[in-house]
C-alpha cells in the first residue's frame, strides 16, 4: 500500500504541516481513506484546510477526488483485481471497523459515557427512522444490565411525552442514535432534551454533524451499497454497552445471572 502512496507523493515538495499528513498516511492508509477531511485533520494533527491544500498540492481538485485515488491502493493490497463490488463494500466495512478500533486507542472517551449512562436512571435512548434499529439493539442488551432503560422510537407527542416522562422521573442524559441523514425530528429531540436539562450524548457516523451534543461517538458508515451498512456503528454501539457493564460490576453480575435463571426456566432458548 505504500509504494501506491509514495507513487502520488513522488516529485512534490511537500511543507512540514504536509509531511505530517503524508506520515499519517503512510501509517494508517487502510484507515485514512475512510475519514473525512475533518477526522484526517484530527488524527494528524492539523487543519482541515491544511489537508485540503495538501490533497491540491498533488494535482487533485479537492480532498475527495483525493480519498477517492486513495481507496484502490487500500482494496488492492486485499487483491482488488478479483473484488468484485459487494466484496469492495465489504472492504469498506473493514476499513470502518479499523478507525473505530483506532479511535479506541484512548477509550476514556466511551468509558466515561458508559459510567454516566450506567448511573442514570431512568435512562431514555433515542433512535428514529433508519437509526430505530440500532437504537433498539442497543435497548435490548443495555436492559439485561441496567434497570431501566427507555427506548423512544416513535416521533411527535409520544416522543415529547416520553422525554418529559424520563426527566421528571429522575433521567440526567439522553442517548441517542442519529444516523445520515440526520432526520430533523431527532435534532429537534436533541435541542429539546438540552432544554429540559438533559445531557445528551449522540452515535452517529462523523464529527462534525450539524448538531450539537454533549458527547459525539462516531462510527463511518458503509456508502457503497444502495443504502448505508451499519456495522462500525453497531460495533461502537455494543463497545458502549460494554463500558456500561464494567461501571457497575456487581449490578451487572446480579442482572446477568438473574435472566439466565429466567430464559433457563422459561426454555427461551433452544441451546
Amino acid at each position: 500500500m505504500g509504494g501506491g502512496l509514495d507513487r502520488l507523493l513522488e516529485g512534490h515538495r511537500l511543507s512540514p504541516v504536509q509531511r505530517r499528513i503524508a506520515r499519517y498516511l503512510h501509517d494508517h492508509l487502510a484507515e485514512a481513506v475512510f475519514l473525512s477531511s475533518v477526522e484526517l485533520a484530527e488524527r494528524a494533527g492539523v487543519s482541515q484546510p491544511s489537508v485540503t491544500r495538501f490533497a491540491m498540492v498533488l494535482g487533485f481538485a479537492g480532498y475527495p477526488e483525493f480519498r477517492q485515488a486513495l481507496r484502490p491502493l487500500v482494496v488492492g493490497g486485499r487483491d482488488a483485481s478479483r473484488a468484485n463490488d459487494l466484496q469492495t463494500a465489504i472492504d469498506v466495512e473493514i476499513g470502518n471497523l479499523g478507525a473505530v478500533r483506532e479511535g479506541l486507542a484512548d477509550p476514556s472517551a466511551v468509558t466515561g459515557l458508559g459510567a454516566a449512562l450506567a448511573a442514570c436512571e431512568p435512562l431514555p435512548v433515542l433512535g428514529l427512522r433508519v437509526s430505530s434499529g440500532l437504537a433498539t439493539t442497543f435497548a435490548y442488551y443495555a436492559r439485561r444490565i441496567h434497570p431501566d432503560v427507555r427506548l423512544l422510537t416513535h416521533g411527535g407527542s409520544e416522543l415529547a411525552d416520553g422525554l418529559h416522562t424520563a426527566r421528571r422521573a429522575g433521567a440526567g442524559w439522553l442517548l441517542a442514535v442519529v444516523l445520515p441523514r440526520y432526520p430533523a425530528e431527532a435534532v429537534r429531540a436533541l435541542r429539546d432534551a438540552r432544554e429540559l436539562g438533559l445531557r445528551t450524548a449522540v452515535i452517529t457516523d462523523r464529527r462534525d454533524v450539524p448538531f450539537e451534543a454533549d458527547v459525539i461517538l462516531a462510527a463511518p458508515v458503509g456508502e457503497r451499497l444502495v443504502f448505508d451498512s451499519h456495522a462500525a456503528p453497531l460495533a461502537l454501539a455494543m463497545v458502549l454497552v460494554e463500558a456500561m457493564a464494567d461501571a457497575a460490576p456487581l449490578r451487572t453480575q446480579a442482572r446477568l445471572e438473574e435472566y439466565e435463571r429466567m430464559t433457563d426456566q422459561a426454555g427461551v432458548f433452544t441451546c
